[in-house]
Parts: structure tokens; sequence; C-alpha cells
């Protein structure tokens, strides 16, 4: 019998036999279940994952995706997708058998999903519909793809939202310079600030960086990690991309800001961190600073927005954006188009005059 009593707690023990990826056959133990039916549905559940029985409930191969998944990702990308998959995807579809789920069920989340409103009347985000029908298509592509589901569902039904962020927003270099002055009065701050919107690198890159990272002969700074801060515990991380991993070279006058800066933390080591607070700190700054400014307030993630709109500003490629601020140029490209200064007319009279060029050729051969 796989499932019995523990008689000195009276907690119900389930240990089914099973055979894993070697061919070897193992026993699972669990404990801890209040009822006999609690411990033989859970050993059901156990069976059919390793079994890859598409007869299982989608809550149970929610927990084979993790189990695949998980090992895989950045813990922060998890965490994320965690949430969906526990507040959005298994209240709706948990107790379903996976394999007799339709596309009019997902049809109908799909409208209970757009038709939310929040107590203040607000509904879903477009970016935020969008992100939790992907993780909704993502299990049922894992299903399929690895363990025999026929067709994925929520792919056939389409999506939901769009794709679109919230509205791109940036800072003046007047404006920014308005900010800094109004922060000035707590260099950890000001110095947080002057790199994020002058070498336009990211919240996390920012928290992450220690004195290693700057060569001040070369006037340089290496990005190579992220900061977050995860279950309440700071973590050091890869950065978001490879194309992410990169040396920027600072302008003078940061160079010398950023080496006094430096100097003035107290015995600090080359490898800890020299903005040694969260972004709750800087997103509370940022609101302080824009409010004594008189200035708009935007995110601290437009401040890199503001520093690419600067550059395309001076008249620098996309390619070479792309490189400072870790972007595919494609992406500078797509995402900026509206900021690059079209250049239609020069295009329109460089044809012309080459059309003309040509006239005057055949001319003189004639």
């Amino acid at each position: 019998m796989s499932v019995y009593k523990d008689e000195k707690t009276g907690k119900w023990i389930a240990m089914p036999w099973y055979r894993d990826w070697k061919g070897e056959t193992r026993q699972k133990c669990k404990r801890g279940f209040a009822t006999k039916k609690d411990a033989q549905d859970w050993e059901r559940a156990f069976m059919q994952q390793n079994a890859a029985d598409m007869d299982m409930t989608f809550a149970a191969f929610c927990e084979l995706y993790e189990r695949d998944r998980r090992p895989r990702l950045k813990e922060s990308t998890w965490l994320t997708k965690e949430n969906i998959i526990n507040n959005k995807l298994i209240p709706a579809f948990g107790k379903r058998i996976i394999s007799e789920i339709e596309t009019k069920d997902i049809i109908a989340w799909q409208n209970e999903m757009l038709a939310y409103r929040d107590e203040k009347k607000k509904p879903y985000s477009d970016t935020y519909l969008k992100t939790v029908h992907n993780q909704l298509v993502a299990i049922f592509s894992h299903a399929v793809r690895h363990y025999g589901l026929k067709s994925n569902p929520a792919s056939t039904v389409g999506p939901i939202g769009r794709k679109e962020s919230e509205e791109m927003q940036f800072w003046t270099k007047d404006e920014y310079l308005r900010f800094a002055e109004a922060v000035m009065d707590k260099p950890m701050s000001y110095y947080a600030f002057q790199m994020l919107y002058w070498c336009g690198i990211r919240e996390g890159e920012l928290l992450a960086l220690t004195p290693a990272d700057f060569n001040f002969n070369k006037q340089t700074v290496r990005i190579n990690k992220n900061y977050q801060r995860i279950r309440g515990e700071d973590l050091i991380t890869t950065p978001k991309t490879r194309k992410s991993i990169r040396t920027i070279e600072m302008p003078d006058f940061l160079c010398e800001e950023m080496q006094e800066y430096i100097r003035s933390l107290y015995k600090i080591q080359k490898n800890e961190r020299i903005f040694p607070f969260t972004k709750c700190f800087l997103h509370h700054e940022m609101n302080r600073g824009s409010r004594k400014a008189g200035v708009k307030r935007i995110r601290i993630h437009d401040l890199r927005h503001s520093h690419i709109s600067l550059l395309i500003d001076m008249g620098f490629s996309a390619v070479a954006i792309a490189d400072r601020v870790g972007h595919e140029s494609i992406d500078i490209t797509f995402r900026y188009a509206h900021l690059f200064p079209s250049r239609q007319h020069e295009m329109a009279e460089q044809l012309n005059n080459a059309m003309k060029s040509e006239k005057e050729e055949m001319r003189n051969v004639s």
C-alpha cells in the first residue's frame, strides 16, 4: 500500500514507486496530508506527471512546467511567471483536465480578463493582458512540444492586449539639469542620477556598480552585472542580455565626478556596491527631485530614453547608440524612429541630382 496513516502524527503519507529518467525504479515520499483522499490525490497527480499523462489537471501540469523551466531561468524571471500562474491561471483552469480545456474556455477567460475593473474602475493594461495570455500560451506549448498534448487552445484563440508598454517619456537636457540641481543636496542621489542620465544605463546595472568597474585612466565604466532584490535578499545576477555586457566611455566631467564620489566612500572595497540602496530609494528621490525642480515626473527607466533621445538629437546613428546602451540596433531604429530627423527631402534632392547628371551625360554623348 503506497498511502498509509502515520500513527504518531495522525497525518497521511504517500509513497508511490516510479521510474526516473535513467529508467531506475525509485520511491517518492510525501508526508503531512490531513486526509487519505488528499494523499491519494497527490499520488495520482505525481504519477500522471511522471508518466506525462495529459489527463492530469492544469495545476498538476504547472508543477511539471515549473520543474522543467525554473532551472533554466533567472529567479526574477521565474517569480514573474509564478505570480501570473498562481494568481491568474490556476484559479481559472487549475482543476480542469489539461487535455479537456478547449478554445471556448480560453475565450470565456479572456473575456473575463478584458471585463475586469479594479476599485478605481481601471482595467488591466494592454501590456499586462498580453503578458498573462502569453504565459498561458507558453504552458500549453510546453505540453504540446514535450508531453504529447495534441494542440494549443490558447494559441488557436489568439492574443489579447498589445505589446507596447507605457508611453515613452523623456526629459530634455535642460529639464534633467534642473532636476540634478534639485537633488544635489544628497550627493549619493546626485551621482546615481548622473550615471543614469549621462550613460543611459539601467537601474539594476547602476545599483550593481563597484569601484572595480571603473577605469579612470581610460574614462570607462564596465557593465557586466545586475542588481535585484528578491524576497528581501540583495542579489547580483548576470545582465539582462549578452548585448548588455559592455564598456561605456564617460564624458570628462562625469569621470571626474565619479572619481571624487568613490574617493569619498569610507574604506570601500573594490567589489562593494557604490550605491548601497534599493530601487525604492531611487523612486523616492525621483519624486522629491521632480517636485523640487518643477519638472514632469518620469519613470527611472525614462532616464535611459532621455539619454538615447539626446544622442539621437546629437546626430549619432542607431548602430552607435545601440552599442553604448546595450540594445540591438534594430530595436533603436524601430522604437525611437519618431525621434530620428527625417531625411526624406535630402534623399529626394540627391536622387534628383543623380538623374540630372545622367541626363547631362546623355546630352554630351549625343
